[in-house]
């Protein structure tokens, strides 16, 4: 056995999500560079580690219990780059942090800064919908997590970061647009919707439904990227989060519509379970935050309140 600790940390990855594409994205690595390292590790072993059908990949029974014992290693390693920073008078540990689809356009300006303070602070950022991310934080598998409405039924504590304005989007803008109503502009528009799960779709809905709006036709995509790139091809229209319209409002490629009651307004937040006890690298993000935030918004969106 000759593996590494690379080929160890590219298979858990893969084992986790059951993807080299998934795999590769947390990695940021291409997914060629993933496929030949799975492939090299795969090598050294007599039972297969993973099995593929169609185009979906599965671990079995063997590779699950490799994924385990890599993951310990893994700890183990990690354990000991801690305790070396640490032996430095350095701030060391894992800031894990959850974040709907859309905050990656708001978590990682709120990042930058005390990662560069703190060079041995490891990030582990999940993106993902908003119902897992609430999944993520009910179990305590994160420090915290970024979302634009907060969670019923839950105890959380938060901090507010920054607006969060919904808008309607089309590819050209609509003639007389502000002197139609709205139930009249949305029953000729196709409507993009979100996945079941969505945040982006929740507040969606509950505008449609709070201003009885009727529309004709609706379709359903699952990523923001992915409704973008179809209003900008000309197939419906959506309510989107004016965070991720920056490069394609200044290029023209998308058109804010003025619509009544729009834009909707929510809270971008940083939430965590009520009475968490905070790691020390938590706990300094926090205090980086309470320190940082109004500068970092001031230097990093002040092309947000121009809309």
């Amino acid at each position: 056995m000759n593996y590494t600790l690379n080929q160890l940390e590219i298979f858990l990855r893969v084992a986790e999500n059951e993807s080299v594409t998934k795999a590769a994205e947390i990695l940021n690595l291409t997914q060629p560079a993933v496929s030949i390292q799975l492939k090299n590790f795969q090598a050294q072993f007599d039972i297969p580690l993973t099995e593929i059908s169609g185009r979906k990949i599965y671990i079995t029974d063997f590779g699950k219990e490799i994924a385990n014992a890599a993951a310990n290693i893994l700890n183990q390693v990690h354990a000991i780059n801690y305790k070396t920073a640490a032996f430095k008078n350095q701030l060391t540990g894992r800031l894990k942090i959850s974040v709907v689809s859309t905050g990656i356009y708001v978590m990682p300006y709120f990042l930058n800064d005390f990662l560069k303070l703190h060079p041995h602070v490891e990030l582990i950022l999940d993106v993902t919908n908003k119902r897992t991310v609430i999944e993520n934080l009910k179990q305590n598998e994160v420090d915290f997590s970024l979302v634009s409405i907060l969670p019923q039924h839950m105890e959380v504590e938060k901090m507010d970061l920054l607006l969060n304005k919904l808008y309607l989007v089309n590819g050209q803008s609509i003639e007389n647009s502000s002197n139609i109503t709205a139930d009249e502009l949305f029953e000729n528009l196709t409507l993009l919707l979100r996945e079941e799960g969505s945040g982006t779709r929740q507040v969606m809905e509950e505008y449609i439904f709070r201003n009885q709006i009727n529309f004709s036709k609706k379709l359903q995509l699952t990523s923001n990227e992915a409704v973008k790139q179809a209003i900008v091809a000309g197939i419906g229209s959506s309510i989107l989060p004016l965070i991720g319209l920056k490069n394609e409002l200044l290029n023209n490629d998308l058109q804010i519509i003025p619509v009544k009651n729009l834009p909707i307004k929510t809270m971008w937040s940083l939430i965590w379970l009520k009475n968490k006890k905070h790691s020390p690298v938590a706990m300094a993000y926090l205090r980086f935050l309470e320190q940082h935030k109004e500068n970092i918004i001031k230097e990093r969106f002040g092309w947000y309140s121009n809309y």
